[in-house]
Parts: structure tokens; sequence; C-alpha cells
């Protein structure tokens, strides 16, 4: 039997390594342009944002999308 490959972008991604990319890719700066919260633009870390985002929904979702656009830039 065939195993079925998941078609959902975000399958074995953690919300740590999809901000990490992120950041790589973007930086804060342009990251904190592109999605406005609070956490991207005052003292920003990888650790700070991950606490917000995990308790903030909508935040992650925008966050999740933009990883989704930006996953082809990744595979270059």
């Amino acid at each position: 039997m065939e195993k079925q490959q998941s078609k959902d972008p975000l399958h074995g991604m953690t919300l740590q390594r999809i901000l990490e990319q992120l950041v790589d890719y973007y930086g804060f700066e342009t990251l904190s342009e592109l999605i406005k919260i609070k956490c991207f633009t005052d003292n920003p870390s990888i650790k700070s944002s991950l606490t917000f985002l995990r308790k903030t929904e909508w935040a992650r979702k925008k966050v999740e999308e933009l990883y989704v656009r930006t996953i082809p830039e990744f595979k270059v």
C-alpha cells in the first residue's frame, strides 16, 4: 500500500521552523512591514514572537499564509 503524501504545505512544519525561515529570508524589518504586529517591530526575537504567535490565532494565520506564499522562494 502506498503512503499518500499530504497536500498541506505546512504538513510537518513547526511554527518555530516557519518563523525561522521567514526571518532568515526577510529579516524582522521587512517581516514587520509585511505583517503589522508588534512582536516583529519592538525588540523582535524568535522566542518572543513564538510566544505571541502561539497565543494569537489571527497572527499565526498571517505568518502561515505568508510562509505558504513564500515557499517557492525557499526552494530556489
